[in-house]
């Protein structure tokens, strides 16, 4: 059965009335011990931390200034299962929990290869931060930066950015065993694109997540802030 959108007619409209800038949250200490351990949907627990701490990173190091969300996107899900989850980082809600779709060289319905290359076609891992919106070939879309350097950082100039898609769906899923493949974007329904997108832009964060030893090893947000 289809899920809806974790979120409410007021909840979205206060949202939507309000700059982002007043829903930032004041404490650059984002810990998993703040949320409902019984209302954070499917997500493992140890992604959402490792989230929260990058995020708690980027504040402190000035990367970024007060994010109102937090987009947490599992790649070691199969693409058939529910594996992206935005929260407020102010209210500590799950708002929404939601299908989203890899690039077509990252595998089928697991994602299994990441890259930073233009024209790979493949998804890239590790932080962003959600910037301005657009009407573009994919409809309304959402651009990102990629603050993992060496890793993300060319999403910018690849054109990675969210946007809805009609291959990503329950119906999809039934039909194929897996969702469409992007470019590389994280593509998410159709359904509900313009009401996420509305709420996550503009200074909101996106953490990626894959097991993949190097960017765990290496990324400047994990591991307690590492210079």
């Amino acid at each position: 059965m289809l899920r809806l959108p974790i979120i409410g007619a007021a909840l979205l409209a206060a949202t939507l009335s309000v700059p982002h800038a007043a829903n930032a949250s004041a404490s650059a200490n984002f810990a998993l011990a703040d949320f409902d351990p019984t209302a954070i949907g499917g997500i493992e627990t140890d992604v959402l931390e490792m989230a929260l701490g990058a995020a708690s990173c980027a504040v402190k190091s000035g990367a970024v200034e007060g994010p109102g969300t937090l987009t947490v996107i599992d790649y070691s899900k199969p693409s058939s299962e529910r594996r992206l989850w935005v929260f407020d980082l102010k209210s500590k809600e799950l708002l929404y929990e939601e299908l989203v779709a890899h690039g077509q060289g990252s595998g089928a319905n697991m994602a299994t290869q990441f890259s930073n290359n233009d024209e790979s076609h493949q998804t890239s891992i590790g932080l962003f931060v959600t910037r301005d919106t657009y009407v573009g070939k994919n409809g309304y879309s959402l651009r990102l930066d990629g603050l993992d350097r060496g890793v993300n950082d060319r999403a910018r100039e690849r054109a990675i950015v969210m946007h809805g898609a009609p291959y990503v769906s329950e119906s999809f899923v039934k039909a194929n065993g897996r969702l469409g493949r992007s470019w590389g974007c994280p593509a998410i329904s159709a359904a509900v694109a313009k009401q996420m997108i509305d709420r996550v832009k503009g200074g909101g964060l996106v953490f990626s997540y894959y097991p993949d030893p190097n960017w765990i090893k290496t990324s400047k947000y994990l591991g307690g802030c590492r210079a």
